[in-house]
């Protein structure tokens, strides 16, 4: 019988590309979720029977214990961006992490990756921050020979970043940054799940990666890289920080007044003091490199999805190609 892989949160962006990738190398493949009725685009990523959408509730130890029973291997990638009723940070990514790592570890998993993020910090005054790094702590303390990966943002076809602005770009003449001039090291979120598959695939030495690019770049030039894309000239106006917190507040105050029937996925305080500090690789970190993976360019990758967003869809190249000849 082939081998099973437990994919926590293994229909979302990252999960999704983890769980085609080891249905291609032959393992049978649970995607565990909270909703696996929303899941069952998984499914065609290999025979029929070899990767299943299960129920998962991180938060409760036996339903973690149902998903890992029997598997050879566990992925965590469950992680959120902002808070959102019962899903608080710690109980997620703290707790939560702890909670499958303990479990892995008592079901005799042989290999555990965990996706946390560049960043984490036990000292940040970021809450995202603090429950990333005590999800590591505890990650470490009941499996000590996990393998944990920190990417910095990551980019492609489903991705929340360029789509988010790109669609902003099509309905407005100018686009707000908070925080223009941090940098990032955007990695393709492909390169992300290849390393992931490979530490349980082949193995590799226990302990943090950061995942990062071949390219840094600020908040701004990603922007400008996103608008030549897709073609749009548009106005990006640096949202100063004292300015950011203020509506970050207020749309807190809005989800709070209406007992969360608003949830502000727009931006948070916790956002924004992550948007001040930079998110790369830090020196001398082990990255994608001691995993045997060459990064992606961005370049190579946006224009493989962006094209939705341009002014005459898949047709603008088309169009731009006739004027030269024209021209000719």
């Amino acid at each position: 019988m082939s081998q099973l892989v437990t994919i926590i949160g293994g229909s979302g962006f990252l999960g999704r590309y983890i769980a085609r990738r080891m249905a291609q190398a032959g393992w049978r493949v649970r995607v565990a979720v909270r909703r696996p009725n929303e899941a069952l685009h998984v499914r065609p990523y290999g025979v029929v029977g070899q990767v299943e959408p299960v129920f998962c509730n991180i938060r409760d130890d036996a339903s973690v214990r149902a998903v890992i029973a029997g598997a050879d291997a566990v992925v965590n990638c469950v992680g959120i961006l902002f808070e959102k009723g019962p899903n608080k940070f710690d109980d997620v990514q703290a707790t939560g992490a702890g909670r499958v790592a303990r479990i892995a570890a008592e079901q005799g998993a042989k290999t555990l990756v965990h996706i946390s993020a560049i960043g984490a910090d036990a000292g940040s005054d970021s809450h995202y921050q603090r429950s990333k790094a005590g999800g590591e702590a505890l990650v470490t303390e009941h499996f000590p020979s996990a393998v944990i990966l920190r990417p910095s943002l990551m980019f492609g076809t489903e991705d929340q970043l360029f789509n988010r602005f790109a669609g902003m770009a099509r309905f407005s003449p100018f686009l707000p940054l908070v925080g223009a001039e941090t940098r990032f090291q955007p990695v393709y979120v492909d390169d992300v799940a290849a390393a992931a598959s490979k530490v349980v695939l082949e193995g590799a030495e226990p302990g943090v990666y950061e995942l990062g690019g071949p390219e840094v770049a600020t908040f701004r030039g990603m922007m400008q890289r996103m608008l030549a894309e897709i073609r749009r000239n548009r106005i990006l106006l640096n949202m100063p920080f004292p300015v950011a917190r203020l509506m970050a507040g207020a749309l807190g105050v809005a989800q709070s007044v209406t007992l969360g029937l608003f949830t502000n996925s727009l931006l948070t305080r916790d956002q924004v003091r992550n948007l001040a500090r930079d998110n790369v690789v830090s020196e001398g970190a082990k990255g994608l490199a001691d995993l045997g993976i060459t990064p992606t360019p961005m370049e190579t990758v946006l224009p493989s999805y962006l094209w939705v967003h341009r002014p005459g869809g898949q047709y603008k190249a088309i169009h731009e190609s006739a004027a030269h000849l024209r021209k000719g």
